[in-house]
């Protein structure tokens, strides 16, 4: 059974190296470990620094694409270079590196094909109360549109088996956290969570320039994440809030009619008619959006066939380097 632990890198040149030293080469169930590192467009020595710490495989991006395209390239190198089992961490040295065995232990057991790290986030100290706060909220928004149980949805410390990487296909251009256990959900993925240890805090979040970054960008993920998979849901739940305040300027003009007022309460009705006609529109857009869904499920499970195809003919992985030691077969 192969591992290969992969790394999306954005100029880690200064944290690479203690990422590195931290990961295992060698882990029970396992036969061969390997590091691969997906370099996003860096413009400091990230490359150099990854060859000169070992790394196995380099994915080469020519320009920065973002980490969830950045992800999803690293999923694609991993499986044409014959990955069994895909391990997906942080460059920053924010996860703990001693913790992959017990990462990849539901999988090599064969309960679960995709793990992830649950970092308990209310004992992380750098966090602030909001952000505490707003992790548990994102986390429960994602557990009810996948389906599933996981504690620490936004968490990078996860595993793949090969089944589960094939069918993952993220469209988000911002992140693969939470779209990626929404698809698990969906799809024929067993999911698990195991409590793993985080470092401490090596520098500040480029994704989160700050607090309110945070809040807006991780708000308007959830909820374009959750619409893509639960539309009917979302607004067809805005519709029935739309007839209902509807009823209000219809029931205050329709009682100043039967008094013989109805001439000075038209503004109510005019009112009314306006928010029953968005009623419609988010209803026809829960018909829609549910349409689109299947669509988007039936190109998923295209997209699925069209990898297992790619492997079975041996296409290459797309901007591959070999990374430190001799340069090795590509599998076919």
């Amino acid at each position: 059974m192969k591992l290969i632990i992969q790394i999306p890198c954005l100029n880690e040149e200064e944290t690479l190296p203690a990422t590195l030293a931290d990961l295992p080469r060698q882990i029970d169930g396992i036969d061969t470990v390997q590091w691969l590192i997906i370099d996003d467009g860096s413009s400091d020595a990230t490359v150099e620094v990854a060859r000169a710490n070992g790394v196995d495989h380099i994915v080469r991006l020519t320009n920065n694409k973002g980490l969830a395209a950045g992800f999803q390239a690293g999923l694609d190198a991993c499986l044409k270079l014959g990955a069994d089992v895909i391990v997906n961490t942080d460059a920053d040295n924010q996860y703990f590196g001693g913790d992959i065995a017990k990462l990849v232990e539901p999988i090599v057991a064969g309960r679960a094909d995709m793990v992830v790290g649950d970092r308990q986030t209310d004992t992380i100290e750098h966090f602030s109360p909001l952000k505490k706060r707003l992790q548990k909220f994102g986390s429960w928004v994602v557990r009810q549109a996948s389906e599933t149980e996981i504690p620490d949805t936004t968490s990078g410390f996860r595993a793949y088996n090969r089944e589960a990487a094939l069918q993952m296909a993220v469209v988000s251009r911002f992140t693969y956290t939470l779209e990626t256990i929404i698809q698990a959900g969906k799809l024929l993925v067993a999911v698990e969570d195991v409590p793993i240890r985080t470092n401490p805090k090596t520098r500040e979040s480029r994704l989160f320039p700050s607090t309110w970054s945070y809040v807006r960008r991780n708000g308007i993920s959830i909820f374009r994440i959750y619409s893509q998979y639960e539309p009917m849901r979302v607004f067809a739940t805005a519709a029935i809030v739309l007839v209902i305040a509807a009823l209000i300027p219809f029931t205050r003009f329709f009682a100043a009619w039967v008094q013989g007022d109805g001439a000075g309460h038209v503004q109510s009705l005019l009112f009314g008619t306006v928010l029953f006609n968005a009623a419609v529109v988010m209803g026809a857009l829960a018909v829609i959006g549910d349409l689109l869904h299947a669509q988007r499920i039936m190109s998923q499970r295209i997209f699925e066939r069209v990898r297992r195809v790619e492997l079975e003919l041996g296409v290459p992985p797309s901007h591959y380097e070999a990374g430190s030691g001799e340069r090795e077969t590509i599998p076919r």
